[in-house]
Order: C-alpha cells, then sequence, then structure tokens
C-alpha cells in the first residue's frame, strides 16, 4: 500500500518526537483512564512484536525484546506525543505452548476482555510472522477481532528473513485472506525491524488509524 509523502512525512515527525512508556498492566483495573486514541499491537509470541515497536518509534530499547517467547505478560502502554496525542499498546503474545495453561488461560481472557471493550482503540495490527503466514492461532484472534467488531490490519514481519519469491506467496495468501474477513483493513503492511522496510508506512498507519 503507498501513502502520500506528506503522510510519512507527518508520521515520521510524529514518531521523532517524544515517546514514552506510561504503565505495564498485569490486569485490567491497572489499565489507563481511556482519555486518547490508541493503537494496539497483537501478535504470536515471537512474532518480533517489541522489535517491531522498536523501529517504529526508533528506539532502541522502548520494548524491551527477548529471545524468549512470551516475555510480554502484560498489557503496556506508551504515550506518543506531547501533549499527549495517542497511545500505543503492546499485549502478551499469544499462543506460546510452553507458558503454564492457567497463565495461557489469564492472558488470553485479559487480551480479549481489553479488545472487546476498549472504546478509544481505534485499530489492532495483527502481527504476521512471514516466515510462517497465518497459523490457526492466529486465526482464532482474527475470528474474535471479527467477532468484536475491532477495526484491525495485517502486518507481515520478518520480512527479510524469507526470499523475495517467498515473500510475495505468503503476501498474497495473506491478502485474500484480509479480504475475506469482516474487520480487517483489505491492504497489509510488509515489514522488517531489521532493514527498516515498511516502517514509514507502518508510521502512517498508524497515523492513519488514529485519525
Amino acid at each position: 500500500m503507498s501513502f502520500e509523502p506528506e503522510a510519512i512525512e507527518a508520521a515520521r515527525k510524529t514518531f521523532a518526537g517524544p515517546v514514552a512508556f506510561l504503565k505495564s498492566a498485569p490486569t485490567l483495573e491497572f489499565i489507563p483512564e481511556p482519555t486518547v486514541n490508541e493503537v494496539a499491537f497483537a501478535g504470536r509470541s515471537n512474532v518480533g512484536k517489541s522489535s517491531l515497536l522498536n523501529a517504529l518509534t526508533g528506539r532502541n530499547s522502548l520494548a524491551r525484546t527477548s529471545n524468549t517467547p512470551g516475555r510480554t505478560q502484560e498489557l503496556n502502554f506508551f504515550d506518543v506525543g506531547n501533549p499527549l496525542a495517542f497511545r500505543l499498546v503492546d499485549m502478551p503474545g499469544y499462543g506460546f505452548a510452553k507458558a503454564p495453561k492457567d497463565m495461557v488461560r489469564k492472558w488470553r481472557f485479559m487480551v480479549n476482555d481489553f479488545l472487546r471493550g476498549r472504546d478509544v482503540l481505534k485499530r489492532a495490527l495483527v502481527l504476521i510472522d512471514a516466515r510462517h503466514g497465518i497459523k490457526d492461532v492466529d486465526r482464532d484472534i482474527l475470528e474474535m477481532l471479527d467477532k468484536a467488531a475491532v477495526s484491525y490490519r495485517m502486518v507481515l514481519t520478518k520480512a527479510d528473513k524469507i526470499k523475495a519469491t517467498e515473500l510475495a506467496d505468503v503476501t498474497e495468501a495473506t491478502v485474500a485472506e484480509a479480504r475475506k474477513r469482516p474487520a480487517a483493513h483489505p491492504e497489509i503492511l510488509v515489514t522488517s525491524s531489521e532493514t527498516g522496510l515498511g516502517i514509514p508506512e507502518l508510521r502512517a498507519a498508524v497515523m492513519e488509524a488514529i485519525g
């Protein structure tokens, strides 16, 4: 998808300004008051969510990255802009089989309840690992977003890790899936936090969602 150069530049300037960690919420009673619009990042454990958030904001350590899948176990909120313009929400990774089952269930309920009940949430960005494409565990959250009528857009991550022909195939398959789903944005984004591919467009997509 292409954005106008003006939109790309405006988004770059916004993310070059103040971006700060606000708080972690282990349960919904700790989430901030819904005073500004939000964009949430969802994805399977180890999809590269923290790395993408760091690339998006141009910070090396805004979101903690870890080689251990399932590191993010809370909802993490980040303030963008001064005065505050909007918030980014880093959600716990889903589908991490090695975590205790009761913990997985608790995370899932929290994420589901947050997505369904947050009036200021303007869009969820669902991250899909380009090396694997959409898995059943991803479809579970897509189904939940569709049922809750939460607007979302799929974002392929780690696009630098596969061959161009494979990337073209997985992109085509992901677009086809998006166009079948009622709450999905029909166009997807292809990104790499390593090379910077698609990061300017991702910034513009966040700004577009905030409105």
